[in-house]
């Protein structure tokens, strides 16, 4: 059965491939627009599950992963910056501050229509951040892509003072841990 990596994300390629099994990375069109009164694990479990779906669609007999990540900061959503200005704003937010960051899973089956989906938070500490520092990060790492302007993966780690969670991959975008207790319930071992 064919492993399909549903989604645009360097990070959760890079993270797929740890477990050094053949895959194939599928963009999937779809809407990740809040819908009114949604939720944040809501959001990430609906857009995790959807670009499975999608990717489906034109893909049958395979084992497909969506995920979709979201940061939360006072109980408000912390999307992608998008812009250098706007990451200067919500890392001066975060200076000091805890952001929870939720992420969807989601593995279907698109020969049985099975799906297993979950989703893992992590809770992190950002160390108090100066100006000067802030600037100098998003230089060098321009995370303007990345929710709460932060790649963990990269030099955003300089930013953190903790994290709370069971897997660290979680917040780069892809819970290993649980995606491989996925894969094994739908027979695909990673160790076999």
């Amino acid at each position: 059965m064919n492993l399909i990596l549903a989604s645009s994300s360097k990070s959760r390629f890079h993270i797929l491939s740890k477990l050094q099994v053949p895959f194939a990375q599928v963009i999937p069109d779809i809407d990740e627009s809040v819908f009114p009164n949604e939720q944040p694990i809501e959001h990430v479990l609906r857009l995790a599950t959807s670009k499975a779906k999608k990717v489906a669609e034109t893909h049958r007999d395979a084992l497909i992963i969506g995920a979709d990540s979201v940061a939360i900061l006072n109980n408000e959503i912390v999307s992608k910056p998008e812009s250098y200005e706007n990451a200067v704003k919500q890392l001066q937010h975060a200076s000091g501050n805890i952001i929870y960051f939720h992420t969807g899973l989601c593995l279907m089956n698109s020969n049985t229509g099975n799906i297993q989906t979950v989703v893992e938070t992590i809770k992190v500490h950002f160390k108090k951040l100066s100006l000067q520092t802030i600037k100098a990060y998003l230089e060098k790492d321009k995370p303007f892509d990345c929710a709460g302007s932060i790649k963990a993966e990269g030099l955003g780690i300089a930013l953190i003072e903790k994290f709370d969670c069971d897997d660290p991959n979680s917040l780069i975008g892809l819970p290993l841990i649980k995606l491989i207790s996925m894969l094994e319930n739908e027979g695909f071992l990673i160790l076999n």
